[in-house]
């Protein structure tokens, strides 16, 4: 079950900030075990490194390829599509993975970061999309099998975010997410190639003591999670596993019949919040 043996996946952000995992690094490790060949992408080259390191350890290191590069720059992503191409052949999945918040509402949020909001949790989706379809494309038309692209949301594009805390431009990227892998999804149903976008709620991955405790201007960050745990209905946050479990099957031949939808990991926070 979600057998990955000779697919080849092209996961973004496959680094952590920090020690730890973050989804994309535990994500592109998980494909790996389940037998892919993975193609990781990262700005930040020493956490690209890192999740190299844990799959040499692991024996994975021959389908395994890192290449440092930044999503928001088209020839850089047009170059290591090519570069997974002349490695593995082909690009069965690809995960949209990069992303991050800024808190901030229209008036308090300086333009610049709003640009930056959006381009970063979705123009890099964009152009993820835009050099690996037609790839996909091709593929389908030669061997009738396209691929599956796993989006990477957020419940702050559905509801208020944990303390009432207010990131308007992170929340108008994430549901535009939505809307784009939707509507990317119909646009190539009839290609053989799936696209689908996992909501994950509050996670307990590096971010939270590496950039949220930061943002909130705490210096409990104990105190922080302790609270985001009680936020949860389940009682304590996911983490970075769960994220990557619901990304593998989204990506599987599993769920084939899946498309142009959302799957929320979160707890059952979004249901408690709108109940």
């Amino acid at each position: 079950m979600l057998d990955f043996t000779g697919k080849v996946a092209f996961v973004t952000g496959a680094g952590s900030v920090g020690e730890g995992w973050g989804n994309g690094k535990a994500t592109a490790v998980l494909l790996a075990r389940r037998g892919a060949m993975v193609c990781g992408l990262d700005l930040d080259a020493g956490a690209l490194q890192a999740t190299t390191d844990i799959l040499q350890q692991e024996g994975l290191a021959q389908n395994w390829l890192a290449i440092p590069c930044d999503m928001l720059d088209s020839a850089a992503v047009e170059r290591a599509v090519a570069a997974c191409l002349a490695r593995f052949g082909r690009i069965d999945v690809l995960v949209n993975n990069v992303g991050g918040s800024a808190p901030g509402d229209p008036v308090s949020m300086p333009e610049e970061v709003w640009q930056q909001q959006l381009d970063l949790n979705l123009t890099s989706a964009f152009l993820g999309c835009k050099h690996v379809l037609p790839v996909m494309a091709r593929q389908f038309d030669d061997t009738g099998k396209g691929g599956a692209i796993v989006n990477i949301g957020s419940v702050g594009s559905m509801t208020f975010q944990l303390g009432g805390r207010v990131s308007a431009g992170y929340a108008a990227s994430k549901a535009g997410l939505v809307a784009f892998g939707r509507s990317t999804a119909i646009a190539y149903v009839q290609r053989g190639i799936r696209v689908n976008t996992v909501i994950p709620g509050s996670m307990h991955t590096p971010l939270v003591e590496h950039r949220l405790v930061k943002q909130l201007g705490t210096v409990d960050a104990a105190a922080l999670i302790a609270k985001r745990h009680a936020a949860v209905p389940m009682g304590f946050m996911g983490d970075a596993w769960d994220v990557a479990h619901a990304v593998a099957f989204l990506a599987s031949d599993e769920a084939r019949y899946i498309t142009a939808t959302q799957l929320v990991v979160d707890g059952g926070m979004t249901a408690a919040r709108t109940a």
